[in-house]
């Protein structure tokens, strides 16, 4: 035990500055490992949880709470909410991204990260589906629908492409006012991405909740990863 501690304070005094400047990266990835673990436990049990009679009734309640402020201004307002979380609302907005990407940051890296996990996130969604095979609930849509329930494609493509753009654009050297302004407004976004679909009557609560889980464990995959290969790119021998 003696030599070990010895060892290691000597690994530590001879490789201080290195492992002050790569310290941010290195906590990151940690954080970033132990929420993911976290994150997989959490939608295991809910899966596991579909069935249950509690989770049925939590469902019945928070949908007829939400579809009790059905309106037809506020149908039109999340019909266009939803639409945002369709195909043509993730290309549009991947343009746009991408285009101030390149032409402000001056970088086709974040593009492509922006890419990747918003096409890992969509696979990955149809085959939980098909394994799960949960159906949509019994009741009349608003819009149309053709695939499984669980978990909520739009909740969980939502939450791993804004998500993960909020985490690039928290990252960027930007007024905070603008930082964090964005942010928010993604946020809210992702919000109400998956209250739409609810209001909709499309999805269930817990197919939202499955979703915002499944795509938040996929930004924080995708972080650490990210971090991980910055420390090595830094610093190759590490």
């Amino acid at each position: 035990m003696k030599y070990l501690s010895k060892t290691l304070k000597r690994f530590y005094f001879k490789n201080s500055d290195n492992i002050t400047k790569k310290l941010p990266y290195i906590i990151t990835a940690v954080l970033a490992f132990i929420i993911f673990i976290a994150g997989i436990k959490i939608f295991v049990e809910l899966t596991e949880d579909l069935k249950t009679d509690i989770l049925a009734y939590i469902d019945i309640k928070i949908t007829q709470y939400i579809i009790s402020f059905r309106t037809p201004s506020l149908t039109s307002f999340f019909v266009f909410v939803t639409s945002v979380g369709n195909r043509w609302g993730y290309i549009i907005v991947f343009v746009l991204s991408s285009s101030l990407f390149y032409f402000i940051f001056k970088s086709w890296r974040y593009v492509v990260q922006l890419m990747i996990v918003l096409l890992v996130a969509a696979s990955s969604n149809l085959l939980l589906k098909q394994i799960i095979n949960r159906a949509r609930p019994d009741a009349d849509y608003l819009v149309t629908v053709k695939t499984l329930s669980y978990p909520s494609g739009h909740a969980m493509s939502a939450m791993a492409f804004y998500g993960f753009l909020i985490y690039l654009i928290y990252t960027f050297n930007i007024p905070k006012l603008v930082k964090y302004g964005i942010i928010a407004f993604l946020a809210m976004l992702i919000v109400s991405i998956g209250i739409s679909r609810i209001y909709l009557g499309v999805h269930f609560p817990s197919d939202i909740a499955g979703g915002f889980i499944a795509g938040f464990i996929w930004v924080v995959f995708c972080i650490l990863i990210l971090n991980i290969l910055k420390i090595f790119k830094e610093d190759p021998s590490t």
